[in-house]
């Protein structure tokens, strides 16, 4: 059964999307485990699946533009958790590659994304999280990224 949008309407839906985003990632960053902001542990994700990624499908992975990726990387670098270096194929484009530091801090990362995951999933069912999941995935898709304009992070 969908939802009608008058009964829609009084979840307050972008309220709570925004509350919820704006908590969660106030407390991630707050944790004292946590050497990375949620963005850089993004990077570090993307990274630990596939090593040396270009800027550009790193930044489409976490759904920046060419400003917030490239200011990531500058932050990460400045940190020593990644490197930049040229394509061998084209020497305008730049791959970014995890450090020793940054595969230890992705070690940690990916222990604390487990525990928030087991958190934020606490008191609702396997059928309920994939409910919720698809519909946050949905949203992907009925609001595409804005290509004209540059994520901050």
């Amino acid at each position: 059964m969908r939802n009608k949008a008058a009964e829609a309407r009084h979840h307050r839906l972008i309220y709570l999307l925004n509350v919820a985003q704006r908590r969660l990632q106030r407390w991630m960053a707050s944790q004292p485990s946590s050497e990375v902001t949620p963005a850089q542990a993004g990077l570090l994700f993307i990274l630990g699946k596939q090593d040396g990624v270009l800027m550009g499908e790193a930044g489409a992975a976490l759904d920046m533009g060419p400003a917030g990726i490239s200011g990531l990387v500058d932050r990460s670098a400045a940190a020593r958790l990644v490197e930049r270096r040229a394509d061998r194929e084209d020497g305008r484009a730049w791959r970014v590659w995890l450090t020793s530091k940054g595969r230890t801090v992705l070690a940690q990362a990916k222990t604390d994304a487990a525990a928030v995951n087991t958190a934020l999933t606490e008191g609702f069912t396997s059928a309920e999280i994939d409910i919720v999941a698809r519909w946050l995935t949905s949203i992907q898709d009925k609001f595409p990224r804005d290509l004209t304009r540059d994520s901050e992070e």
